[in-house]
């Protein structure tokens, strides 16, 4: 039996190439060593998915979304500026050098063509916006270019709000909400048909979104903070009040915001992805479920080395009894529902 296509609430591929200083985005097409390549989404059906900006701390080194801290300083405006270009420059290259293998996406019309050809469609999101300034200039370029997601924070602070830490086991609920920027920032995302991602907001940024946006509220990659009780994870109350808009949570992979432990030890089966998916399924429908791995971004369990082997958690979907229909919907349908009635 064949797997469906997938569309992929969430990657880091961006972040990555920036910081091996490939800003051509060629080792993607060459076989890189990460999780998202041309050979590993081709052999492992992912068709589609949200690329992310992510500007990287002061610290050196590769991020470590799990290691022991309780939360990231912010980092420089000049230098978010500068590297949130650069990595909306890579995926522009990318789209630019090989149509046949990746086309930048702005609407779902675009993405269906693209899959119909056999490209990977990619959605260009950013992660924390930090390099976006009070006066949102930086937001009508970055639409301009391409963007039509964002997220007003990663897990640190910025001008627009507060980030959740990644605290265990610990509440959502952290600290004050949307600053006054951040809240012009929501209003002009829903006027310009641009996503706007609760994955890292903390509690009150997240209702401080619910009461001012007129879009489904969505989370490109979360899990379930009944099952596990990490900050980055989105609470019962949460999950609800997203339903009641005919909104969407991708599936976070990242074992530490799936497993009851809160460790990030990737010996993890593939039925703890399933039990969170239920539990999603139960608070959201069917409609309000889909996949968002945080590939190049987080720890994964240890069968799913890269996006070559989505068709792992497909069969574990077939195991524990999920009909075809579901199991497309979760895999692509769901996620172009949902972006038709954000971006168009």
């Amino acid at each position: 039996m064949t797997s469906p296509a997938i569309f992929d609430g969430h990657n880091d591929l961006l972040s990555c190439l920036w910081s091996e200083g490939d800003h051509d985005g060629r080792s993607y097409f060459e076989g890189r060593a990460g999780m998202v390549s041309q050979a590993a989404c081709h052999a492992g059906g992912m068709a589609g998915g949200f690329f992310a900006i992510w500007v990287p701390g002061e610290k050196a080194g590769a991020p470590d979304p799990m290691a022991t801290y309780r939360a990231y300083p912010p980092v420089s405006v000049e230098k978010a500026h500068r590297v949130t270009m650069e990595q909306a420059a890579i995926l522009i290259r990318m789209a630019a050098a090989r149509p046949d293998a990746i086309r930048l996406c702005r609407t779902v019309a675009e993405i269906e063509t693209a899959r119909a050809a056999g490209a990977l469609a990619a959605i260009l999101h950013v992660e924390g916006a930090e390099g976006i300034g009070a006066g949102l200039d930086e937001l009508h370029v970055l639409h301009a270019a391409g963007l039509r997601s964002l997220g007003p924070v990663w897990s640190r602070d910025n001008i627009f709000g507060h980030g959740v830490p990644f605290n265990f086991p610990a509440s959502p609920d952290t600290g004050p909400g949307l600053t006054e920027a951040g809240k012009r920032l929501v209003v002009e995302c829903d006027r310009l048909g641009v996503l706007v991602d609760l994955a890292h907001l903390n509690e009150a940024g997240f209702w401080d979104v619910a009461r001012i946006s007129t879009r489904p509220l969505v989370s490109t990659h979360s899990a379930a903070h009944a099952l596990c009780p990490a900050t980055r994870n989105l609470t019962d109350r949460q999950l609800d009040a997203m339903a009641e808009t005919g909104g969407l949570v991708g599936l976070n992979f990242g074992v530490g915001f799936l497993r009851a432990d809160g460790v990030k030890n990737p010996a993890m089966p593939a039925s703890r992805m399933i039990e969170h998916l239920d539990h999603l399924i139960a608070r959201l429908g069917e409609g309000g479920v889909a996949l968002g791995s945080d590939f190049d971004g987080t720890t994964v369990p240890d069968w799913m080395e890269s996006a070559a082997d989505l068709p792992r958690l497909v069969a574990a979907m077939r195991t524990a009894g999920y009909g075809e229909t579901l199991i497309a919907r979760l895999c692509w349908g769901n996620w172009m529902d949902l972006l038709r009635r954000v971006i168009g």
